[in-house]
């Protein structure tokens, strides 16, 4: 890598024995006598969604207010970071009806009404994020990155007549054409900062390599002799990063290796406890973002039907006969601290987005991302008054600490509209939308 005193191309790597490492935004990327304070403010360029599976307790989520000064109960973890968050009640997915798992997961991010169909004839709709990715994500290393939690990839029908394709994938990038997403953190770690390979040529490149991080310091030093202090700090954060993100990853195939008991569902390198795989998947999408190796991000915390139990927490009943609760108040009750632990998880990431500097702010200030599920009420599988919120910074014109209320049942094609727009994405609808939401969001600059 050659460094002049000319401005640092945003797309900087370095780069060793097939590894690439993309750098963070540093203040030496910006042209000669720019600063950030005279930089005119821009529309949001990242998005995330994450998708929350078979809805949750409506009374226990919706807020009381017209602000998040008091939160409901499976919302109160999000208080450190409430001032970057918006709830909106009464949004709904018509075209998911007749009301399955599997037209939950597929409207979600597609609106758009799934063929029924056993086989291979299955359509669709090209999701939101696919959208945001062609228009923003054209200029960077990976156009998307599609993450999920589960493993199993169970293929043929799953649920009432519905291909397991629908389930199984939230982005389709055409009606035909779903994008399968990756559990394994390894392999994603690999996919964003190295070359990948079969299972045995990574074996083999973990042994002669200690750290993605080692084979580029030469670099790294050089990098830093022709920046600024303030870089050189920025650079210091990503690569600990980096480097946290490798130790959990290696601790966790060092767990795997060393188990004496056999444990043919879970492939060596991911963490045995949930809360552990989705922190360090959420690790992940921070890293992607910060090196600016994608712009858009989708990620599955389960998959609908999901019998994952989570013990951790004290609930060590499957999941999805406890979304069949009959109304039981104890069945109801678990649901919910299922539902709190995954606000809990997407919280912290949030605070860490927060607290994650780059030029001119941080990193969630030019981010937004949508957290939610495709159902509302499980019991009886239906698709109003879904579980919704936005997550993200001012910069991204994001009005936080606010509940908003629709009027009436509004699809949530709309406020897919919104932030595609608010990412520069310059649509006049999208899907079944018939408006926008713009109560949540600052108007958007001429």
């Amino acid at each position: 890598m050659i460094i002049t005193k000319k401005a640092l191309p945003r797309r900087t790597f370095l780069r060793g024995l097939g590894t690439t490492l993309a750098l963070p935004l540093l203040d030496a990327m910006l042209p000669a006598a720019t600063t950030w304070a005279n930089t005119p403010a821009k529309p949001a360029k990242r998005l995330g969604f994450v998708f929350m599976p078979m809805g949750c307790d409506i009374n226990r989520w919706t807020p009381t207010g017209d602000t998040l000064d008091e939160l409901s109960p499976i919302l109160r973890p999000l208080k450190p970071v409430r001032d970057h968050m918006a709830v909106l009640t009464n949004m709904e997915l018509e075209q998911a009806y007749p009301g399955t798992h599997a037209t939950s997961n597929a409207a979600f991010l597609s609106a758009a009404r799934a063929k029924r169909t056993e086989s291979t004839d299955y359509f669709l709709g090209t999701t939101v994020d696919q959208i945001a990715a062609k228009h923003i994500g054209q200029t960077t290393q990976l156009p998307s990155l599609e993450l999920a939690m589960d493993l199993l990839e169970i293929v043929g029908q799953c649920d009432n007549g519905y291909a397991c394709v629908y389930q199984n994938n939230l982005s389709w990038s055409s009606p035909t054409t779903p994008l399968p997403a990756e559990a394994h953190p390894r392999l994603v770690f690999e996919t964003l900062f190295g070359d990948g390979g079969n299972a045995a040529e990574r074996k083999a490149a973990l042994r002669t390599r200690a750290s993605l991080l080692d084979v580029v310091q030469s670099d790294i030093r050089r990098l830093k002799r022709e920046v600024g202090p303030t870089d050189r700090a920025r650079i210091d954060d990503y690569l600990t990063t980096v480097r946290e993100v490798e130790r959990r990853i290696q601790k966790a195939e060092s767990d795997a290796s060393e188990n004496p008991l056999p444990d043919l569902d879970r492939p060596m390198g991911v963490p045995v406890a949930y809360a552990d795989h989705a922190r360090l998947m959420f690790d992940l999408q921070l890293l992607a973002l910060q090196g600016d190796i994608t712009r858009v991000v989708t990620f599955q915390l389960a998959r609908e039907t999901s019998n994952r139990t989570y013990p951790e927490i004290g609930v060590p009943e499957p999941h999805h006969p406890l979304t069949h609760h009959g109304n039981d108040p104890a069945k109801v009750a678990k649901m919910a601290k299922i539902n709190e632990f995954h606000v809990s998880l997407f919280a912290e990431f949030v605070g860490k987005l927060r607290d994650t500097k780059e030029a001119g702010g941080s990193l969630l200030d030019e981010t937004l991302y949508l957290y939610g599920s495709g159902m509302g009420n499980p019991n009886v599988h239906d698709h109003v008054n879904l579980p919704v919120l936005v997550a993200g910074g001012q910069a991204a014109g994001l009005r936080g600490n606010r509940h908003v209320r629709c009027n009436q049942a509004t699809p949530l094609a709309n406020l897919h509209l919104s932030l595609l727009n608010k990412a520069g994405v310059n649509l006049d609808a999208f899907a079944d939308s018939n408006g926008r939401i713009n109560e949540i969001f600052e108007p958007l600059s001429l």
